[in-house]
C-alpha cells in the first residue's frame, strides 16, 4: 500500500512505512520528503557531529546523531544533526544504541537546502524545544547566518565572528565564521 503526500495517516501507520532514501518526514498527519543533501549541506553535517562527538562522545557527554530519526508528541522529524545529552539517548538492554528515538533531542540542527522551505524547517526546530530541546541551530550556508533557538526566547540572528551556544556540558567553542569555514576545503 503507497501513501501519497496528500493522505492523512497516522503516526503509527507512517512508522510502520518503509524508511525512503532520502527520509520523509511526518508533520501534520502527512508524509513530506526530505531534500537530497548536496555538497555543502553534507559537508557541514558531517563536520558538526563529528566536532561535536570530538570533544562529547569519549567523556560521555553527548552524541551527535546525523539523520536521526526523532518521533515524538504527533511528529516524526529527522533533523539533519540531533545531539543527545548521554543519559538521554536509550541504550537497548545490551547497552547498544537502538534504532527508535521516540524523544526530541537535547540541541536540533538543521542545515537549509535550496529547495527546502524555511518555515517548515524552524517549525521543526520550535517543535523540538516545545516538546524538550534545549537548543536549536538553523544555519543558511548562502546568507552564512546561524538562527539560534532557545526555549522561552526570542531566536537571535547570529554572524561573523559571533560566537555559537552549545549546550553547557559540551566544552566546544565555535564561531560562524568557523562553521562556514569548514565549506572552504579545496587549494
Amino acid at each position: 500500500m503507497s501513501y501519497s503526500t496528500t493522505q492523512l495517516l497516522t503516526l503509527e501507520e507512517f512508522l510502520k512505512l518503509p524508511e525512503t532514501k532520502p527520509a520523509s518526514e511526518y508533520i501534520n498527519g502527512k508524509i513530506i520528503p526530505k531534500p537530497m543533501p548536496k555538497g555543502r549541506h553534507s559537508r557541514l553535517q558531517g563536520k558538526l557531529g563529528a566536532v561535536v562527538n570530538g570533544v562529547a562522545e569519549n567523556q560521555k557527554i553527548a552524541y551527535a546523531f546525523p539523520e536521526l530519526r526523532c518521533s515524538f508528541g504527533d511528529r516524526s522529524i529527522v533533523p539533519d544533526v540531533a545531539v543527545f545529552q548521554w543519559g538521554r539517548i536509550p541504550f537497548t538492554v545490551e547497552n547498544e544504541v537502538p534504532d527508535n528515538f521516540e524523544l526530541p533531542p537535547d540541541w536540533t540542527i538543521e542545515i537549509l537546502s535550496p529547495e527546502q522551505k524555511p518555515n517548515k524547517v524552524i517549525g521543526n526546530i520550535l517543535y523540538c524545544l516545545k516538546y524538550g530541546s534545549r537548543l536549536g541551530w538553523f544555519l543558511d550556508p548562502d546568507d552564512l547566518s546561524i538562527l539560534v533557538f532557545l526555549p522561552e526566547q526570542q531566536p537571535v540572528l547570529l554572524q561573523g565572528e559571533d560566537f555559537l551556544p552549545v549546550l553547557p556540558e559540551i566544552e566546544l567553542t565555535l564561531t560562524v565564521n568557523q562553521v562556514f569555514g569548514w565549506l572552504k576545503m579545496g587549494g
